[in-house]
């Protein structure tokens, strides 16, 4: 008895934090997923190299364990000396994280992409790597069956060991709580990495805020000197466009102290706004490389610099 309480004791205390990331095709569900897990939308994708050199997408945080999740680029057969390179970062991210999963869509046969994909992940020879086999909600049982015998089979020809392969559903949070218990024993031992209630260190978020507030302040300075606040409210990647032609939805709330001042933003027949959502936009697509959606709308919050609460809210 005494042997067991022991060591049921020094277990409790262990707690695990390190990186993972997902890889997979476009489409493989690789953003819903992180967001699923961190239970916040988080995830944007953009293409570009250097931004995504280590961006952290979110952070899972338990009691015993801290999984931060990383982006790495999407790796694709380079055509280009740029797509060999962005191919050097992603192998270089992929040794260095701590685990690695690969997205296959359940509802997808096995195809050309996940094979290159896989080959790449089999030259990782340390990091553990788990098989997700996602979007397991547009199928039936048989096919998910088939899917995940496809999978083991693609990891034996290859000489992958897969640490797990995890059927699970973003969509109808199935299995995500599961996914993150099984990627939780692959972390090393250590303390928490970031501060509890960090979620992401979502630069892009704050620098789009920035790009909206400049345009919407441009002509309207001496009139509305401060009482301008902007929250990018959401930046998600559009559903089913092809990769080469991506677009990125951007919902940001421009908010104003009172109604009288809505006005003024919005301008003569919304005139106004217009030009702030075009040059911003602009602003936007050079900053992200990529195109944008732009989605702005004027909101009154009473006082909110006067309001601690609303503050926090508008990110101060």
């Amino acid at each position: 008895m005494g042997v067991m309480s022991a060591r049921t004791q020094s277990s409790e205390t262990v707690h695990r934090a390190g990186f993972a990331c997902f890889v997979g095709r476009p489409n493989a569900g690789k953003s819903t997923l992180t967001n699923a897990l961190v239970g916040q939308k988080v995830a944007i994708t953009s293409n570009r190299p250097q931004t995504t050199r280590h961006t952290v997408r979110g952070i899972v945080h338990r009691p015993d364990a801290q999984l931060i999740l990383v982006d790495t680029p999407g790796l694709h057969k380079p055509r280009t000396l740029l797509g060999e390179r962005l191919n050097d970062v992603v192998r270089t991210t992929w040794a260095e994280v701590d685990v690695i999963g690969f997205c296959l869509p359940a509802d997808q046969k096995l195809g050309p992409g996940d094979r290159f994909i896989a080959k790449e992940l089999a030259g990782i020879r340390k990091t553990p790597k788990v098989a997700v086999v996602t979007k397991t909600d547009l199928v039936d049982s048989k096919a998910l069956a088939e899917q995940l015998i496809a999978v083991d089979r693609l990891g034996k020809e290859l000489g992958i060991e897969w640490a797990e392969i995890i059927p699970v559903s973003a969509v109808g949070d199935r299995q995500v709580g599961l996914l993150a218990d099984l990627l939780v024993p692959l972390l090393p031992e250590g303390p928490a990495l970031y501060p509890e209630g960090d979620l992401t260190d979502e630069p892009e978020q704050v620098m789009v805020a920035e790009l909206i507030r400049e345009a919407a302040l441009e002509g309207v300075r001496d009139e509305l000197p401060h009482s301008i606040a902007v929250v990018v409210e959401e930046m998600l990647p559009r559903e089913d466009r092809p990769a080469d032609r991506p677009l990125l939805d951007i919902h940001a709330n421009v908010y104003i102290e009172r109604p009288s001042q809505k006005g003024i933003i919005i301008g003569p027949k919304g005139a106004r706004l217009k030009e702030v959502g075009m040059k911003s936009r602009r602003h936007i697509e050079a900053l992200l490389g990529t195109p944008v959606y732009l989605d702005l709308h004027v909101k009154v919050a009473k006082d909110w610099q006067r309001d601690p609460k609303q503050l926090r809210r508008l990110g101060f």
